[in-house]
């Protein structure tokens, strides 16, 4: 093969196998980012549980429940959100029904009835701020919530003429309040009025 036609085989197979120059000139296109429910959270929640060291058979029992309320709720606001908080659950049997407190810290009484993924959902907004925060008082304190991304979003829900009302540091639709609040749709909608009450500034 003659030198000329040498180079020109060469050439033509480092075009074929990568980016020649002119192609890497070539302005390139970067895709859209993707949606915002389709992105990676950014932050997540966490959670630990205090065990007792020999723990009786009521201990196991309430922490086998509550591990798997806790596990659900959790997974749910990973999955929904891109809120972040460290959890310490306790187990408390004094504690009449189960709390939540902004310090991070969630305590379930022996009442195995709110040991479900309803009342986990819902003692988690508190450790976010729900009832528990200087922006709570500041944005619910009224009797309705007057953030407007949460707002947006019930009206979303529910109507143009929907709200979310507040008090005793709850608030509703969608607080998952009660056991008969509970639904899927309702504790995916939870999330999602949570995250955009941290937006609002919970």
């Amino acid at each position: 093969m003659s030198p000329r036609k040498a180079v020109i085989a060469t050439l033509t197979a480092a075009l074929l196998i990568g980016p020649g120059v002119a192609q890497a000139a070539t302005p390139r296109t970067t895709a859209a980012p993707a949606p915002a429910r389709d992105r990676a959270a950014a932050a997540t929640i966490s959670w630990s549980l205090v065990r007792a060291s020999n723990p009786t058979e009521d201990q196991r029992t309430a922490y086998d429940l509550i591990t798997k309320a806790m596990n659900a709720a959790v997974a749910r606001y990973n999955n929904l959100s891109d809120l972040g908080k460290t959890i310490t659950v306790r187990y408390e049997p004094g504690v009449p029904t189960a709390d939540g407190n902004i310090n991070g810290t969630i305590r379930f009484g022996s009442n195995r009835s709110y040991m479900n993924e309803r009342t986990a959902l819902h003692e988690i907004a508190h450790t976010i701020g729900v009832g528990t925060s200087a922006g709570w008082s500041r944005l619910g304190g009224s009797g309705t919530w007057t953030g407007a991304q949460a707002t947006a979003l019930v009206k979303q829900y529910d109507g143009s003429g929907a709200k979310i009302s507040t008090g005793g540091g709850h608030f509703w639709p969608y607080g998952l309040n009660y056991d008969n609040e509970w639904s899927t749709t309702a504790a995916d909608r939870h999330v999602h009025l949570v995250a955009a009450m941290v937006r609002d500034g919970l």
